[in-house]
């Protein structure tokens, strides 16, 4: 207990918490959002300051390769060895030297400088402090890759993106596309929440918005979204625990309207937790017939079950179980195939994906997904529609899979999204691809199948 309470009074404020944050997520398989979460509710933290920290880590991790590219040319020796919590505070103060303006410079390498002193001794500090003010002198006149000499290196430096993913961009897309698609996944996320006709309206949602002077637009593109104009707590508000909305981008609808289920419906959401999907279908079909909500771990489907009885959803039958070895002889009309995938439409969101992932990730789902759409083709009623959707803008995760499952199976048929959507969310390929600089939302991508009448 006293040496948790030395590392708690070691690791406190804003930029310490910060710090420590960083060094779990550089040692640990912990995903940023979740190690964020569990500090935001230990803490005693004001609300300003949560607010601070949560902008410091997020944004830290987004321009990471860009902060230690200019780190690594200041520091005398192999930045990549230096010590955890050296290494990071120092990340921390420069992110705010570099992308923050309300604490002045000499301020913010103070506090870096002091922090590193308590933990690792006056050497460290000294070895902080030099780096620090070195790249202030020298701000101006940091170099980078060439753009013209290694387009690759700039890209994938100034950008902070790995190196790999940015070549396959570009040998995808041309290089304009490349950069605005790199520059959309930096920016400050937004926060989207999703009316739950369940329990209130649209109208009414944004009756009680305007009265806490909470600034907002409405979704771009599906009914029932509205856009808030910052980060909030909105978690904490009073209707988020009576279940008038969830918080969910935008893009995790398409799938759902794609897949159009009716209030009398025998729906399967083979990939479910934690529930955003989910609950977004049975608010489509008026909380009547029934959704058999899949998940393979009791721990995610206990959140699922926790999101449906806050959002009074009472026609989903939540069943732990490996999606490929579950079981149902009554089959169903309507399939929702959420698979696993790279996540790499996400990144705007979640920017420790983009360091996490490489290209074995991807061939290893390309293998699992195809098993996935099989299974739940399997479990479908003739004349039943099944969507097959993503997080991500990899073509061998998305229309590929759809590709090669027609090519077998001339019992099903590929319905246009554009019978459902705007055309500018639909490929020419008639399945749903969204991009973050293109369309402002997560990328994500839908297709539906319809298995074909029996003769």
């Amino acid at each position: 207990m006293e040496n948790g309470y030395k590392t708690l009074e070691l690791y406190k404020g804003v930029r310490g918490i910060s710090v420590k944050i960083l060094n779990r997520i550089d040692r640990t398989d912990a995903y940023l959002d979740k190690m964020l979460d569990i500090e935001l509710k230990n803490t005693d933290l004001e609300s300003k300051d949560k607010a601070l920290l949560y902008e410091i880590v997020h944004g830290v991790i987004r321009n990471l390769g860009r902060i230690d590219w200019v780190l690594t040319g200041f520091y005398k020796g192999k930045f990549s060895k230096c010590i955890p919590n050296v290494k990071n505070a120092m990340r921390v103060a420069l992110y705010q030297i570099m992308f923050l303006d309300k604490v002045p410079e000499y301020a913010t390498v103070n506090e870096a400088v002091n922090f590193v002193k308590k933990l690792q001794g006056e050497r460290s500090a000294n070895i902080t402090n030099a780096v620090l003010r070195s790249i202030i002198r020298s701000k101006d006149k940091i170099r980078y890759p060439k753009k013209e000499e290694d387009l690759l290196g700039f890209l994938s430096a100034y950008y902070s993106h790995p190196s790999w993913l940015v070549k396959r961009w570009l040998s995808r897309y041309s290089e304009n596309f490349t950069e605005e698609l790199l520059q959309a996944n930096n920016k400050r996320p937004t926060l989207t929440l999703r009316v739950n006709k369940i329990v209130t309206n649209l109208a009414k949602m944004e009756s009680l918005l305007k009265s806490e002077n909470i600034l907002f637009t409405k979704g771009k593109y599906l009914p029932n979204f509205i856009r808030l104009n910052g980060l909030s707590n909105i978690t904490n508000w009073e209707y988020f625990k009576k279940g008038y909305f969830s918080v969910q981008d935008e893009s995790t609808g398409f799938s759902c309207h794609l897949l159009n289920p009716k209030p009398n419906d025998r729906v399967l959401d083979l990939f479910s937790a934690p529930g955003g999907k989910t609950s977004l279908l049975a608010d489509l079909m008026q909380n009547k017939g029934e959704i058999i909500a899949i998940d393979k771990y009791e721990s995610r489907l206990k959140i699922l079950e926790k999101n449906i009885k806050r959002l009074s959803i009472t026609n989903v039958q939540t069943i732990e179980a490996d999606a490929l070895d579950y079981k149902d002889d009554k089959k169903f009309d309507k399939i929702l195939l959420d698979v696993p995938c790279s996540g790499l439409g996400t990144l705007t969101k979640k920017p420790d994906i983009k360091w996490r992932r490489d290209i074995s990730d991807i061939r290893k789902l390309t293998e699992l997904q195809p098993r996935l759409l099989e299974k739940g083709a399997s479990l479908l009623k003739h004349g039943g529609e099944l969507v097959f959707s993503t997080c991500t803008i990899e073509p061998e995760e998305n229309f590929e899979i759809i590709k090669k499952f027609l090519e077998k199976h001339n019992e099903f048929e590929l319905v246009n999204a554009n019978k459902y959507f705007d055309k500018l969310l639909v490929a020419n390929n008639g399945c749903i691809q969204t991009y973050p600089n293109i369309h402002g939302v997560d990328g994500a991508f839908a297709a539906k199948l319809k298995l074909k009448e029996e003769n």
